[in-house]
């Protein structure tokens, strides 16, 4: 039977029932990288180029919008070349040891660009470095998304292993905020230690060094998995014209298929969401609630704390409930939680700010809205899915496609509810340079206005988006069965093959 270098026949894993533990751990702690990226990006950079430097709202969210067209670009791009990529690592494995070291280097410089920039100075430095950030991380993070769906082809155990990244990604966020608040965001002269620029470089650098560490981590301690992989079948290595038309062809085919054109829309609205949440938490946090850093670290802590709880229920929701369902459910328990505070503190519902209950019920309800996480856990495991039905269809084993796609919706719609945030920060006139108490009071509940209710808008696109999704349990059971037919039915072909040859 011909085969692929340094890996299986195009299609199937060999192992497809069960990973062994310490791989799960090793391909999951590639996830901190990601978790204390998106945690550092989503809650920080606004708040630094904005309140800490001076930058407009509108100019931090052209930065950051710059950067998800770029992604836009990359994202398929680095999916589709490393389907096809070919070398003695395997398809995904170089595109992860390459990554590692420049995007270590550009996360720092994000966070540290030289005194006296000029205003479109200060812009062009933040564009460049969140692109820079953003690429490198692309080309580690896609084929880490693709790797995942490839080490094994079950339903409920792609859950399992996906369950392990995500457990690493909220150890990331949580190192993050902890690190951010317990080391270094400390006060200075009695100033909050997150509107301190000179706090921000060390913080930049500590989280830059732990991400390439993780990257390195995963890819050498999954190198052993490179035989059992899906190799790509290109006998000869594609020039460039020839990888953007595949690009093209490849983002197209995927496009043709419905259940990814409903998942992948349910992603992009949800992570909108959480893109607009995460860029205004401090905001809400220093301005809203008026929190000291002990209960900002705590209410950070308190959705990834909460994600934790329903990463670790979600494969046994999964032998219950179909994915969608779970994800559904999710989404709608992540909105609810995360916005009810602020909608019953408009209706002058909730405590007051000087209440000893105030920060209590502010993590209560953050682990709680953290619970609903399980619904990213559903989507990923779901995108795996999709790529066996894409294979069923065409033939053709894409994994890079497909989680360049949903990286992109995770990635770029976390983006865009940055730029949101930014653009609502100027429409509402909120001050540059603000000290916690000194924003008039109209601001202020204009700023709730715009974190919670206007949340709504995308979990109901959210909800609207799943109902179409069709690829329940059955009709996967169904295409498994169906594509280990066609494996089976082509064997005896090939080996007819080989023996003529001979």
């Amino acid at each position: 039977m011909r085969t692929h270098e340094h890996g299986t026949p195009q299609g199937r894993p060999l192992h497809a029932d069960k990973v062994r533990l310490p791989i799960k751990l090793s391909y999951g702690f590639g996830q901190f990288a990601e978790g204390a990226k998106n945690a550092a990006f989503g809650t920080f950079v606004l708040l630094y180029y904005n309140q800490v430097l001076g930058l407009s709202g509108t100019l931090a969210g052209l930065a950051i919008f710059i950067a998800l067209c770029f992604d836009a670009v990359t994202d398929p791009v680095v999916g589709s070349v490393s389907d096809n990529f070919r070398s003695r690592w395997g398809r995904r494995h170089p595109f992860l040891y390459v990554a590692a070291i420049p995007m270590a280097f550009a996360f720092y410089f994000l966070f540290a660009p030289p005194e006296g920039l000029s205003t479109m100075a200060l812009f062009a430095w933040m564009t460049v470095f969140t692109v820079l950030v953003r690429g490198t991380m692309t080309i580690y993070y896609v084929p880490h998304l693709a790797l995942g769906a490839e080490l094994s082809d079950h339903y409920i155990e792609r859950t399992s292993i996906v369950a392990y990244r995500w457990v690493f990604s909220i150890v990331g966020n949580l190192a993050a905020v902890v690190s951010a608040f317990a080391i270094f965001l400390v006060d200075i002269d009695e100033q909050p230690g997150d509107l301190v620029a000179a706090n921000y470089p060390p913080f930049a650098l500590a989280l830059a060094v732990g991400m390439a560490i993780s990257i390195f981590v995963t890819a050498a301690g999954t190198h052993s998995q490179i035989p059992n992989l899906p190799a790509t079948r290109f006998v000869e290595r594609p020039g460039l014209d020839a990888i953007l038309v595949g690009v093209f062809k490849d983002t197209w085919e995927a496009l043709r298929n419905a259940s990814f054109r409903w998942l992948a829309g349910a992603a992009l609205s949800s992570q909108v969401m959480v893109g607009l949440q995460a860029a205004l938490q401090l905001y809400m946090a220093n301005f809203f609630w008026e929190l000291d850093d002990q209960a900002k670290m705590l209410i950070l802590m308190a959705t990834p704390v909460g994600f934790f709880a329903g990463i670790a229920i979600t494969r046994r929701i999964h032998e219950r409930f179909d994915k969608r369902r779970t994800m559904l459910v999710g989404a709608t328990l992540y909105y609810a939680f995360a916005v009810g505070p602020i909608v019953l503190r408009l209706l002058e519902w909730f405590p007051a700010n000087d209440s000893a209950l105030l920060t209590p019920m502010l993590v209560a309800f953050g682990v709680l809205s953290g619970a609903g996480g399980l619904a990213v856990v559903s989507s990923n495991s779901m995108m795996a899915d999709v790529a066996d039905e894409h294979e069923l269809e065409t033939g053709r084993r894409q994994e890079g496609i497909f989680f360049g796609a949903l990286s992109f919706a995770s990635k770029g719609a976390a983006g865009l509810g940055t730029l949101i945030g930014g653009l609502a920060l100027d429409v509402i006139q909120f001050p540059i340079g603000a000290a916690p108490g000194g924003v008039d009071a109209a601001t202020v509940f204009n700023l709730g206005a715009v974190y919670g209710p206007m949340l709504g808008v995308f979990v109901v696109f959210t909800v609207y988006c799943l109902m179409h999704y069709r690829l329940t349990e059955g009709r996967h059971a169904e295409i498994m069965a169906a594509l280990a037919a066609r494996a089976l039915a082509a064997r005896p072909a090939e080996s007819a093959t080989g023996v003529q040859s001979s």
